[in-house]
């Protein structure tokens, strides 16, 4: 019940600083959804960057429930991938397939690329390569 709570306390806080990047990037947003875009980054950096810094083995050991917050709850209720499903559906049935396609290709090779310096990162200063999850249920949760 514990990482419940603290999943659904991390997912609170996550969502809350989705919907105001989300409201900042607005000027940004005409043509592409920029915000879901940039907070899908900001997400899959920082839950590569946390995951591989926090593992047991890590250079910041942390323990379950502290990974669970920080990785199902927070980046889980930040990260926005349904948004980007109906944002592209929206653009594909307002017959814009060029610009769904790029909001597609930006969004996956970006946040991909950005998982990747994040783990990159947390695994240079964790002293060389870590997983990023140790549990089942992270990978499963996330």
């Amino acid at each position: 019940m514990r990482e419940t709570l603290l999943v659904a306390l991390g997912g609170a806080i996550g969502s809350v600083g989705r919907y105001w990047l989300a409201l900042a990037a607005l000027p940004i947003s005409r043509a592409l959804p920029m915000g879901t875009i940039l907070i899908n980054i900001l997400g899959s950096f920082a839950i590569g960057a946390f995951g591989s810094l926090t593992v047991s083995h890590g250079r910041f050991p942390a323990p379950e429930p502290a990974r669970i917050f920080v990785m199902v709850g927070i980046c889980g209720g930040f990260t926005t991938f349904s948004s980007f499903s109906l944002q592209t559906l929206d653009l594909l049935r307002a017959g814009a397939l060029g610009r769904a396609m790029l909001n597609i290709g930006l969004s996956v090779l970006l946040c991909l690329g950005a998982v990747a310096a994040g783990f990159a990162l947390g695994s240079h200063f964790s002293g060389g390569p870590a997983e990023i999850s140790q549990t089942v249920i992270e990978e499963e949760a996330s």
